[in-house]
């Protein structure tokens, strides 16, 4: 495995990390704590340290089955979570967005993870006339200066606002950006937020870096999802032309051999403002696929 040095925070981060919405019941399946338990073991087994959940991927349950699952060697980890929803049901969630409600979902996230510290706390999809309230960003200082956060982190949103609240960063004592950046989706290029990623010396994790699974290449134009599985939102028409652009990549750029997965996260870590990937893993045996992504990039960071 390969590490790098997550922006200005000094964390020491795996390039491949481990996404755990899926953790949370909406992506096709109800997970056991013995599962992810063993998603665990398969991470550190391939050197993983790095996790994402929030507080919204179930009611703090995700939050719950990763706290259990790294209990025995939490300080190997470096855990990020987020804030900003509260899950109301499949795929239905609230904003409650108060300094109160942050400062309550910050100890429900504290008690669920069973820690005392989070190591990287992030805005969680925020729109940038709530991204700019002062009152939160004090709360947020507070916990950090009490130890309850290390560092701050924002997931911006797929959307043109990613450029203002990244541009905003320093300023605002955030020190990593997650966003949607892969083969398929390079607003984070087009918009230049990369750029200003580097400027700030932001770390950067990348969020669906497989587009939702569609860039491990196995799913046909006809492809459908169970109701529960957050991808059966999408109508037939978008799921045949996702699958076609990936088919042409397949064809034209993929080498020979080489899994179309483990392609796709090394694309990602390719560019020089991307420190993590954060893939979903459903299982073991996905965990080691996405792991040996980092042999397909470079020992040195570009």
């Amino acid at each position: 495995m390969q590490y790098r040095t997550l922006g200005s925070t000094g964390l020491n981060v795996s390039v491949i990390g481990v996404g755990t919405w899926q953790f949370g019941g909406e992506w096709g399946h109800d997970y056991t704590q013995d599962e992810v338990n063993a998603i665990f073991t398969a991470a550190r087994e391939a050197g993983l340290n790095l996790l994402d959940t929030a507080e919204c991927y179930g009611d703090h349950l995700s939050e719950r089955l990763c706290g259990q699952a790294i209990a025995s060697d939490r300080d190997n980890w470096v855990v990020a979570t987020k804030f900003g929803h509260h899950y109301e049901g499949h795929l239905q969630r609230t904003e409650p967005r108060r300094p109160e409600d942050i400062a309550r979902q910050l100890d429900d996230s504290l008690k669920a993870l069973a820690t005392d510290r989070i190591d990287l706390y992030q805005y969680h999809s925020y729109a940038s006339d709530e991204f700019f309230d002062d009152d939160v960003l004090a709360l947020l200082h507070k916990a950090r200066d009490a130890g309850k956060i290390r560092h701050l982190g924002n997931s911006v949103r797929d959307h043109d606002d990613q450029y203002e609240q990244t541009a905003a960063s320093k300023d605002r004592g955030i020190e990593a950006i997650q966003i949607v950046y892969n083969r398929l989706q390079r607003r984070p290029e087009e918009l230049g937020t990369f750029d200003l990623c580097r400027q700030q010396n932001l770390g950067v994790l990348v969020r669906v870096p497989l587009a939702s699974g569609f860039l491990s290449g196995k799913y046909e134009a006809d492809a459908k999802f169970a109701d529960s599985d957050v991808r059966a939102r999408r109508n037939p028409q978008q799921i045949a032309e996702v699958v076609e652009k990936v088919q042409a990549i397949q064809r034209d750029e993929v080498p020979d051999g080489v899994p179309m997965a483990r392609w796709a996260l090394a694309w990602c870590l390719k560019h020089p403002a991307v420190t993590c990937v954060i893939p979903g893993c459903k299982s073991p045996q996905q965990v080691h696929d996405n792991a040996a992504a980092a042999e397909l990039v470079e020992a040195q960071h570009p």
